[in-house]
């Protein structure tokens, strides 16, 4: 079997994390439950959107089907900043500068919103002030952000270009935007749902919703019971109950990241790179120990890859450019691309009157995720926001249209066959899609030579899995729904676990 990867499988924010631990939703409690949102999804803009309800007198209730904030929000970079690349030269031109200028603004708010409620709340989640650079290595790099610094600043963004740029390697120049910050992304997000908990809202943990219902009441259904509601907001990353409506205007993106140890203090910046292939960068100090975080690599999930070069690819950039040390943890993270590049916020669809969806964050949830939980705040308490417009995710198909090509879906036919060996034949820590007794089967055998055997058709819309070595997972290649070895639904848009498997009636080679 091919050597895993540097570092331990798990985000440093989940490593450093903890946890708070929430009931789950049952029969007795759900059968007396009535708020007035009912939230679906426990990350930045769920949780985000349950605590301004609530402090505008609103009543909620969380629906998180795992832990709070242990999906895409706990593996984030941790910045928070409304510098995205060069996401400004792009929105201008497909949409008009008054589009980047609102785009703009509403995440310049959602920083100050974030560090709003840190203080209020009293969240220890090491936010700090810090800059945001995107920089060049390339001559024709330069000159992208040479003309991203001065549109931003046009803007009325606290943007300019520098040539000094605080980084151990030599650079061009890049923007600098001011007035930035970096937060320990768990840590927040576990301090929004404990000041949501309580005076008559509810955080349920380890509670999958299984669907909802428009009307009045609104009703979100779960495996052991339903919670009626005025609205409900669907923050799931890539929505679910849409009948792919949102699948088709997004495509699900996975990045990697390393956390390597440092000798140094962290710096007061951030960074992403222009050139190609894409370099995140981060420096933080964690329990007392420095680390510095290197993240890139992305490609659509539609495209299969070796996980396990993506990885040694950034722990060398770690390594080689940035100092660092061991290689303490690795993880990737898949985030919702928009068509034409701008999030959608707003009802599920323009029939429904009580459902609302958050996606298509385009890999700055931290700021858009929250920028959209204020879009939702003022649309439930019937009051005008500035950005809903922009944001809209009912707006018209021109803008679609115009985008981009996403790219192309790789939907297998229904026949085709999976891989030609037997289960007997997978060697320990690896998987392969079989033929069970007429059935395509994903097995994984674990390194002690135990075998899972699972159904391989995704619950979502009926794709092949396929194993993920580097990350030990069932990955749809469609649409990016994820799964555990057992069949658990890591990430959507699947909501129901793959199938128990017929038992493939084999061991792993030379166990018992």
């Amino acid at each position: 079997m091919k050597e895993q990867p540097a570092g331990r499988l798990l985000s440093l924010w989940t490593a450093t994390g903890g946890a708070a631990t929430y009931a789950s939703l049952d029969e007795d409690a759900a059968a007396s439950l009535g708020v007035d949102v009912a939230v679906i999804g426990g990350g930045i803009a769920g949780l985000t959107a349950a605590l301004a309800l609530k402090r505008a007198g609103r009543t909620v209730a969380v629906l998180e089907a795992a832990r709070v904030g242990t999906g895409v929000t706990g593996n984030t970079t941790g910045k928070v900043t409304s510098l995205h690349r060069l996401a400004y030269t792009d929105l201008a031109a497909r949409h008009g500068v008054g589009t980047a200028a609102t785009y703009g603004q509403a995440n310049e708010a959602a920083i100050e919103h974030i560090a709003d409620v840190v203080a209020a709340e009293g969240i220890d989640c090491g936010f700090r002030r810090v800059a945001n650079y995107t920089y060049a290595e390339s001559v024709s790099a330069l000159a992208l952000v040479r003309e991203e610094a001065a549109l931003a600043g046009r803007l009325g963004l606290p943007a300019s270009f520098t040539d000094d740029v605080p980084l151990p390697f030599a650079v061009r120049g890049a923007v600098r935007f001011d007035g930035q910050a970096q937060i320990h992304a768990l840590r927040y997000v576990q301090g929004l749902a404990r000041a949501v908990d309580g005076d008559g809202s509810f955080v349920f943990e380890e509670s999958p919703a299984t669907g909802f219902r428009d009307g009045s009441p609104a009703v979100v259904d779960t495996e052991r019971g339903s919670v009626r509601a005025r609205d409900i907001i669907v923050a799931t990353n890539m929505p679910f109950g849409d009948n792919g409506h949102f699948a088709g205007r997004c495509y699900a993106h996975r990045s990697y990241l390393v956390a390597g140890r440092s000798a140094v203090p962290p710096l007061d910046a951030t960074f992403v790179s222009v050139d190609e292939p894409m370099r995140s960068i981060l420096t933080v100090e964690v329990e007392g120990t420095s680390y510095v975080l290197a993240g890139g690599e992305g490609h659509p999930a539609a495209e299969s890859v070796d996980s396990a070069e993506r990885y040694g690819r950034l722990a060398a950039f770690a390594r080689d450019r940035l100092d660092a040390g061991e290689i303490a943890f690795r993880w990737s993270t898949q985030d919702a691309m928009p068509a034409d590049g701008l999030p959608y916020v707003g009802l599920m669809a323009p029939e429904f009157r009580h459902v609302h969806v958050i996606t298509g964050l385009r890999k700055w949830g931290l700021t858009n995720g929250t920028a959209a939980a204020l879009i939702l705040r003022d649309t439930l308490c019937g009051t005008a926001n500035p950005w809903a417009a922009v944001f809209d995710s009912t707006r018209s198909g021109e803008a679609l249209r115009a985008a981009p090509s996403r790219p192309a879906e790789r939907m297998p036919p229904a026949g085709a066959a999976p891989a030609e060996v037997a289960p007997g034949e997978i060697a320990p820590g690896a998987g392969k899609v079989v033929d069970v007794k007429g059935a395509k089967t994903a097995v994984y055998v674990s390194p002690a030579g135990d075998v899972q055997a699972v159904s391989a058709i995704c619950t979502h819309l009926g794709c092949t899995v396929e194993f993920n070595p580097a990350d030990v997972t069932w990955d749809c290649p469609c649409h990016g729904s994820r799964f555990s070895t057992d069949g658990t639904v890591i990430q959507g848009p699947a909501t129901r676990n793959l199938a128990p498997g017929p038992d493939p009636d084999a061991t792993a080679p030379g166990s018992a």
